[in-house]
């Protein structure tokens, strides 16, 4: 696969004590050169495990330089600003349209924003329960990245300056000046397994639920997710260079609704969710097998995003957490038919990851069916495409600005 063109990148030796409190034993600097002259050790989160248990953290740390991770999943908290560039005569949208999906244009004359779950224009929503929500803002951005033809329409109340009030045409992304993938939370660090304890099946972004607990749905790649091994944000930050949706992009801080608080185990992995991301990218680099649009029925539009993080392992902390397998980490079981509308905070118990990916759990006595919502033979393509494209000269990008965080306690030198 083609290796999108690097961004610049620029080490400075005073980022390589950043981690508060925590001792680096290994550089950027250090990494980037080995992957530049074609020496460094890069696996993937799936590998890691197995390394660490066969050589120890220690050992680990001084053999692995990169672990790649990926995940790919409903990410409804995405969208893309998108230019498409001065009419003739001028016009200051007032509003926009996509394929008959409304885009925000209270920014400026010829921009827009299309959020992944808006709907399209005269859906009949959940008037017909369950509703189908068979297109939105994800499907547009999804067409754009197919390089499909688009139906732009654009309305004005007409100016001095910008006198067109009515415009329409048919695009594909290349007639766009700009279309950047902008999403304020993706990449969920953890996440819940949902069951249904209600009589009645309901309709959730989770999925469609049983009731009496017939069904559980997650929603994590579990040992592959970028997040989960990374739990403390160490090596991800401003500029934190990625893998997204098939480009490089880049994070662009912490997302909406990042919790670093939330519950951890001993060995210091959130158990429920925690840590998000906002990250960007160029839509014309994308490649549309990592960006789906997606349709929950009975809850509405979203967006299967692929993203994958390079973890350099900085110390033996590191290779410790990036060693973490699917049976260290845990989620929370929740009841979406009373407890998560309700917004009660009342959790059922917990499960591990390995459980939830045997296909069936036991849990408060009885045997459960379950399934993901996120694609785990994804998240290892992604996690091995970033490995290639290290392999062959991708360098890691040096965070400018730290996640918000913790304190680190080495929760799992006694857990």
């Amino acid at each position: 696969m083609r290796i999108p063109a690097f961004m610049t990148v620029h080490t400075h030796q005073e980022r390589e004590h950043t981690m508060s409190g925590v001792e680096i034993k290994k550089s950027y600097e250090e990494i980037n050169k080995k992957i530049e002259e074609g020496k460094a050790v890069v696996v993937t989160a799936e590998e890691m495990p197995e390394i660490v248990a066969r050589e120890g953290a220690d050992g680990a740390f001084k053999k692995v330089d990169v672990v790649t991770t990926g995940t790919f999943g409903a990410m409804c908290s995405s969208g893309a600003f998108l230019n498409f560039g001065h009419t003739r005569p001028r016009i200051k949208a007032s509003k926009v349209w996509l394929n008959n999906v409304e885009a925000y244009a209270g920014i400026a004359a010829v921009d827009c924003y299309i959020g992944a779950t808006q709907v399209r224009e005269n859906d009949p929503l959940n008037m017909v329960h369950p509703g189908r929500f068979k297109y939105g803002g994800g499907h547009v951005i999804e067409d754009l990245i197919a390089r499909k033809r688009v139906k732009l329409k654009a309305v004005g109340y007409g100016t001095d300056c910008y006198p067109l009030k009515e415009y329409e045409a048919e695009i594909t992304i290349d007639d766009l000046r700009d279309a950047i993938l902008f999403n304020p939370r993706n990449a969920y660090q953890n996440y819940n397994c949902a069951v249904n304890l209600s009589g009645k099946t309901i309709y959730t972004y989770m999925g469609i639920l049983k009731p009496d607990m017939v069904n559980a749905a997650y929603s994590s790649a579990g040992q592959l997710s970028p997040l989960l091994n990374d739990p403390f944000y160490w090596s991800i930050g401003t500029g934190t260079r990625i893998f997204l949706c098939g480009a490089a992009g880049s994070v662009v801080y912490s997302g909406t609704q990042h919790a670093p608080g939330a519950k951890r185990g001993r060995n210091g992995i959130p158990r429920e969710g925690s840590g998000t991301i906002s990250v960007i990218g160029n839509m014309k680099e994308m490649d549309r097998r990592f960006i789906r649009g997606a349709s929950f029925t009975g809850y509405g539009c979203s967006l299967m995003v692929g993203i994958g993080i390079p973890i350099p392992v900085l110390n033996k902390d590191m290779a410790y957490f990036t060693g973490r397998s699917d049976k260290d980490i845990f989620c929370q079981v929740v009841d979406y038919g009373s407890d998560y509308p309700s917004n009660n905070g009342r959790t059922l118990g917990e499960v591990s990851y390995t459980e939830l990916k045997s296909g069936r759990i036991e849990f408060m006595g009885k045997t459960i069916e379950t399934a993901p919502l996120s694609s785990y033979p994804m998240a290892r393509m992604i996690a091995q495409t970033l490995k290639e494209w290290i392999m062959k000269g991708f360098t890691l990008g040096v965070p400018q600005t730290p996640l918000p965080t913790v304190p680190y306690g080495r929760q799992h030198e006694t857990g």
